[in-house]
């Protein structure tokens, strides 16, 4: 899914390199844009991946685990282990909790669903009125089990200039090493 705006002529690196692709345009909202990406599928797609543009290191590795772990009916969520102390503060800033770091993860996408249970958590959402931080948050509140597969530092989300940098280091690196 893509800015309507783009949609419409997207870019031929995306749609040349495999006919499968399909572009669509996205919504107002993150959830929006998946909900038509979802809807957009064609009959015979049992499997979802959903991942965000903004982690564009995502290893191959990553995406295959995800993909056998929701064709065999599991709801999966890429991630990585809390390292830094987390706290919890209120609406002032005061410290309220320090929580226990070794139970938290930092989600990441890809996030992996049986196709007919993520158009449901969708369907459900947008009947309540509800707008989930990802995917996986939405299967949850159907009550649903979402399983964490250990995901990579080096699938960083691009959202600040000093994303940005680190990720094309990551990429220099790589190079070097191949």
């Amino acid at each position: 899914a893509l800015p309507a705006d783009q949609a419409a002529h997207p870019p031929a690196w995306l749609t040349g390199a495999d006919p499968r692709v399909r572009v669509v345009a996205g919504g107002a909202t993150r959830g929006e844009s998946v909900a038509a990406a979802v809807a957009a599928l064609p009959p015979g797609v049992e499997v979802v991946l959903v991942h965000d543009g903004a982690r564009p290191l995502v290893a191959r590795g990553l995406v295959e685990r995800c993909l056998r772990a929701a064709a065999t009916g599991r709801v999966v969520v890429a991630g990585v282990p809390a390292v830094d102390t987390l706290k919890e503060v209120d609406a002032s800033g005061r410290v309220v909790r320090t929580p226990p770091r070794g139970r938290y993860w930092h989600a990441q996408t890809p996030q992996a669903f049986p196709r007919p249970l993520l158009e449901r958590a969708y369907r459900r959402a947008r009947e309540n009125g509800v707008a989930g931080t990802d995917d996986a948050s939405l299967v949850e509140l159907l009550g649903c089990e979402v399983e964490m597969v250990e995901g990579s530092p080096r699938n960083l989300k691009v959202t600040r200039p000093e994303d940005l940098i680190l990720a094309e280091r990551l990429l220099e690196a790589a190079d070097e090493d191949a």
